[in-house]
């Protein structure tokens, strides 16, 4: 019998699944801009900084390649990529190892397609973590992290999902600078994790696509302590400003090499390769140098200066937030504006992000869609609405060890400031 068409929309993986949250919050500011509407942008989690020089003028000199590449990615940046966590983590892992994929979050896909096994989420987490594994129709388990640890995943919580069926085989996502919180873990705190993670023989996924944007450049990688079981994410995206480049990593430990070469399969029959002019030209992103160096160093520097300025005013303005050691996100909890929001009509983290875009033209994110529970009135703000290369110039006419104060970031990062000082005068 034939289908009709509404049946056969029935049968669509994707039904229920809505455009991504940061996508979609990203055309609606764009659309009242268009209108004529004063808009803030905080939604939209992309680096405000431009792609280092030395990147873009490796994709100049290679604008000619053309050639399809090996699906697992070209041999010049899998060694490069190996020699980065050498030289920034002190992590053994062999060019043959590593997967290039056109952006993580493809790699993310593939793997969870290969991978017969439960997907374990901390949440709050980034939001297409779930719905990939919903379009894949795989089971997704759900961490509730707490605000009194900074919504950090802990040992005690990943020992209690495990214990209750201990060969279950489960990926798990750690995801630090997290996303959407701006926060990290300790030394002791990856080693504890690390320690529940090879009881249970668990397959971690550590999403470190933030990880050079720690603010003071300490980022230290989960495989260092259970090197054996994890697989570890990075790319271009965030740290580089090339979101649009769409080039992602995967670096695979020995005993996981048949999973990539399963993922390398799947690849060969789907995205063939990434493209060629980008591979060549992060080459030079991943083997690094001076100038590159320099580039993070102040990137960090204006984002730290941001996201220490922004929790001192969210905080005055009597909301609880936990701060931000990495990345360019805060996570506000405005529950004890809870009774005064009712009153204005606002009972939810969606009606709240809602009413304040109307109001105040301010654009961010409900906690909700990033798997909080839908009473909770936790948000995501993206302090990233200014004009990154302006910023970095100015940030280069004053010494490396002297802090970036109010005024500096009034001028070179006005739009910021103006959003949170909107939503604290509107909260009032």
């Amino acid at each position: 019998m034939k289908q009709g068409a509404h049946e056969v929309h029935l049968n669509l993986n994707v039904r229920g699944l809505p455009v991504s949250a940061t996508l979609g919050i990203n055309e609606e500011s764009n659309r009242l801009l268009a209108a004529g509407k004063q808009i803030y942008k905080l939604g939209l989690g992309q680096s405000p900084f431009p792609v280092p020089g030395p990147i873009v003028k490796e994709l100049q000199n290679n604008a000619h390649q053309k050639d399809y590449l090996p699906v697992r990615g070209l041999q010049a940046l899998c060694s490069a990529v190996a020699g980065y966590y050498r030289r920034t983590q002190d992590l053994t892992f062999c060019s043959e190892h590593i997967l290039i994929g056109p952006g993580s979050k493809e790699l993310m896909f593939i793997l969870q397609l290969v991978y017969y096994g439960d997907l374990v989420i901390p949440t709050p987490s980034w939001v297409s973590y779930a719905p990939q594994a919903h379009i894949i129709g795989r089971h997704v388990r759900w961490l509730q992290t707490e605000a009194k640890n900074d919504w950090l995943l802990t040992p005690e919580e990943l020992e209690g999902l495990c214990q209750a069926d201990p060969t279950k085989p489960r990926i798990v996502i750690l995801n630090y600078p997290n996303n959407p919180t701006g926060c990290s873990y300790s030394d002791q705190q990856l080693q504890d994790l690390a320690a529940v993670a090879r009881k249970y023989r668990l397959i971690m996924l550590s999403d470190e696509i933030y990880g050079e944007l720690n603010f003071t450049g300490t980022h230290r990688s989960i495989a260092r302590y259970y090197p054996e079981g994890t697989i570890v994410a990075s790319g271009l995206s965030k740290w580089a400003g090339a979101g649009g480049w769409r080039l992602g990593t995967f670096a695979f430990p020995t005993e996981l090499s048949w999973l990539l070469d399963a993922m390398a399969v799947v690849a060969s029959e789907t995205f063939t390769a990434t493209s060629a002019p980008i591979q060549y030209a992060a080459v030079k992103a991943f083997q690094g140098g001076a100038e590159l160096e320099r580039y993070l160093q102040q990137s960090r520097r204006i984002l730290k200066a941001l996201a220490d300025w922004i929790f001192a005013q969210l905080t005055a303005a009597g909301l609880e937030v936990a701060r931000p050691i990495g990345a360019f996100y805060i996570f506000p909890d405005f529950s004890p504006a809870r009774a005064k929001l009712a009153a204005r009509g606002v009972t939810d983290a969606e009606s709240l992000c809602r009413k304040i875009l109307q109001e105040a033209g301010v654009a961010f994110l409900p906690g909700s869609a990033f798997g909080r529970p839908q009473h909770e009135l936790t948000a995501r703000l993206a302090f990233v609405d200014f004009d990154g290369a302006r910023a970095l110039a100015a940030a280069e006419q004053s010494p490396l060890d002297q802090e970036l104060d109010e005024t500096f970031l009034d001028q070179y990062c006005e739009k910021v400031l103006i959003a949170i000082r909107t939503i604290c005068h509107w909260l009032r």
